[in-house]
């Protein structure tokens, strides 16, 4: 299978069917983030359980790119520490501006979205999730 053929398979499934979806309350670490450029408009929420990520769901709407990111995004944090979960944003926001190149087993599906660096308009819908996890984990540390 070509690297293109895969890239649209795994957009597509988390575009179509994205994980940990859902209604999301206005709780202590929810946040809302958006791309006006792109119509992206997303509320996260996330929960501790002791120092690890026990939940975490996103609603709202956007492209195929953003709404597949954050899709990724929630199954790759769920378990981690919040200090997990950093060290995940900022390799994966260096890896969409290109200031970086992870290894695709840190990042499993998430992988598929390096090829958003060469797509300067396409880098804030992937990292809109991203940015707004940190500014969740931010709210969650005051």
């Amino acid at each position: 299978m070509a690297f293109e053929d895969l890239y649209r398979e795994v957009i597509l499934r988390h575009f179509k069917k994205p994980q940990n979806f859902g209604p999301v309350s206005d709780e202590e670490a929810t946040v809302e983030d958006e791309n006006p450029t792109c119509g992206d408009h997303f509320r996260l929420r996330v929960e501790l359980q002791g120092d690890r990520i026990s939940s975490i769901r996103f609603d709202g709407r956007g492209c195929a790119i953003s709404t597949s990111s954050c899709s990724m995004m929630t199954e790759r944090v769920l378990g981690k520490t919040p200090s997990e979960a950093r060290a995940m944003i900022s390799e994966f926001l260096g890896m969409v501006q290109g200031t970086c190149d992870p290894s695709d087993e840190s990042l499993g599906d998430l992988a598929v979205l390096r090829s958003v660096r060469d797509f300067p308009v396409r880098v804030k819908c992937a990292g809109l999730c991203w940015q707004a996890l940190s500014k969740a984990l931010d709210k969650l540390s005051a």
